[in-house]
């Protein structure tokens, strides 16, 4: 697993900058309802999806919260007085207190599956009734575009999707959500080469292949006879997946 404290310094330029986080928050908001005044940025990073989020909607009021002290400190640059540091299992903040909350690119890193219902039941418990919950699922498949590297590493140990489309789902409705919609963007600038395939695989982007491990490094030699060393593949695709907290309704005359 990353260590996110120290990939904070190079965490933007290496997932394609702005381009990406453009495309994200655009993809985000066109799920959120236009009556949203309030949004939770859950696992908001360095703020660069967070900052758009905040610009892209007139009179949507944006909070981020990140576990990761150096991601904080970047996401408060951007956006200041309005990012806290606390663990998305355990917000913070009181029941019902947002119109929407995202958490972009944060399920898979959960590391069990409790961890994952625990974040979306805190998201769902700090979503006001009507409110919507937005999340990205399937983010490893999302990097298999069929490409060379792909195949390479197509081999390797598996590891335990927590972001599992169905898996949400069922994380969702446990906590009262229903199904609201979904939406997809590109991972601009994300597209992987060889070279930069075998540099996170060093670095420990890979988690069934930690660095320095001889099995890591056979992956790593194979990537490195790939031809085009530094030729980017194809971008990958990601989704999002909407869920509301149904409105309270009042109670029968």
């Amino acid at each position: 697993m990353l260590d996110y404290d120290k990939e904070a310094e190079r965490y933007d330029a290496s997932r394609g900058g702005e381009p990406r986080a453009a495309a994200a928050a655009q993809a985000v908001l066109s799920l959120v309802p236009d009556g949203a005044r309030a949004l939770l940025d859950v696992a908001c990073g360095t703020g660069i999806v967070t900052r758009r989020l905040a610009a892209g909607r007139d009179g949507l009021r944006v909070t981020g919260v990140d576990l990761a002290s150096a991601m904080v400190r970047h996401a408060a640059a951007r956006l200041p007085g309005a990012v806290v540091r606390a663990d998305s299992r355990r917000l913070p903040f009181r029941d019902g207190e947002f119109d929407a909350v995202s958490s972009v690119w944060l399920l898979h890193l959960a590391e069990s599956d409790a961890d994952a219902r625990a974040i979306v039941a805190e998201c769902a418990r700090v979503l006001r009734p009507g409110g919507v919950y937005v999340t990205t699922v399937d983010k490893a498949a999302a990097h298999n575009v069929g490409s060379d590297i792909d195949a390479v590493l197509a081999s390797r140990p598996p590891r335990a999707a927590r972001d599992g489309a169905a898996l949400v789902e069922s994380y969702a409705a446990a906590c009262g959500l229903l199904p609201a919609g979904r939406a997809g963007f590109p991972g601009r600038g994300q597209g992987r080469s060889p070279r930069r395939t075998v540099a996170d695989l060093r670095r420990g982007w890979f988690v069934t292949l930690p660095p320095g491990d001889p099995l890591a490094e056979r992956f790593a030699e194979r990537l490195a006879r790939l031809p085009d060393q530094d030729r980017p593949r194809p971008d990958p695709w990601f989704t999002l997946r909407a869920f509301r907290k149904p409105a309270v309704r009042p109670p029968a005359a």
